[in-house]
């Protein structure tokens, strides 16, 4: 079984004559440990599937499973301690806070964990490190240039350990020599073990990934296979019977 499951997704947005189609019937596999690009033009439904993915909007009908979890079926409750357990979400405009520093973004994800403060600063020490900012994290987001501001996104994004990280045009606003930086960055997670879903517009930076999902109408119309994925153990697999015991438990 794979890792991730995409299971006939559809999202319908409106009601009647008003109904729109953004993702028509997905279906797909991610390996872990695999880097998979999304492609496919403005509107194609690149954005609302990696929404999906991310759990944050729940599809109209299909099935989306990781790690043998039935994502949709879980409670909200559950829902958002998964994404804490599993996800990491870069949004398209970074969504940093612009009144809090670089540490105080970094730390958000780790708002609702039962850890101690410390931990919480250690951790996001960690992940600005992992980043290449550890001298920025008095900084406020004004403070710092673009490609900083994306490394933030990032090391927010990677400060809760996640399995997945999902990136939504992570390169988007970026010039040339600080999208190479980024998707450098990006190989070094994946060489790490994190499966990466990325939504990208750009030819060259999509061949990046071991495989490109060609989105167009709302539907997965082709899968290109570019490299070979490699093989890491990350951690025991869970049923969902341990998954509710054991990965939703308060930590």
């Amino acid at each position: 079984m794979s890792y991730i499951q995409v299971e006939n997704l559809m999202k319908e947005y409106g009601k009647g004559e008003a109904a729109f189609l953004a993702v028509k019937d997905m279906s797909f596999q991610v390996q872990q440990g695999e880097f998979v690009a999304v492609v496919g033009e403005s509107g194609s439904g690149k954005s609302t599937l990696l929404s999906m993915m991310g759990a944050l909007n729940t599809p109209t009908n299909g099935r989306y499973v990781v790690d043998d979890i039935d994502v949709y079926s879980l409670s909200l409750d559950k829902r958002a301690k998964f994404r804490m357990e599993f996800l990491g979400f870069i949004f398209q405009s970074f969504h940093l806070i612009p009144y809090l520093n670089v540490m105080e973004n970094v730390m958000l994800p780790l708002a609702i964990a039962k850890i101690k403060s410390q931990e919480k600063t250690d951790m996001a020490r960690e992940a600005l490190k992992h980043v290449g900012l550890s001298d920025k994290e008095n900084r406020l987001p004004s403070e710092i240039s673009g490609g900083e501001q994306e490394r933030v996104a990032i090391a927010r994004a990677v400060v809760n350990n996640p399995t997945i990280l999902l990136a939504d045009e992570p390169t988007g606003n970026l010039d040339t020599r600080t999208s190479r930086e980024i998707m450098d960055l990006f190989n070094k997670l994946n060489g790490e073990g994190i499966t990466i879903v990325m939504v990208t517009h750009n030819a060259m930076w999509s061949k990046e990934a071991h495989r490109i999902l060609c989105v167009s109408d709302g539907l997965v119309s082709e899968q290109e296979r570019l490299r070979n994925v490699v093989e890491y153990p990350f951690g025991q697999k869970s049923s969902p019977e341990q998954y509710s015991a054991n990965k939703v438990a308060a930590r």
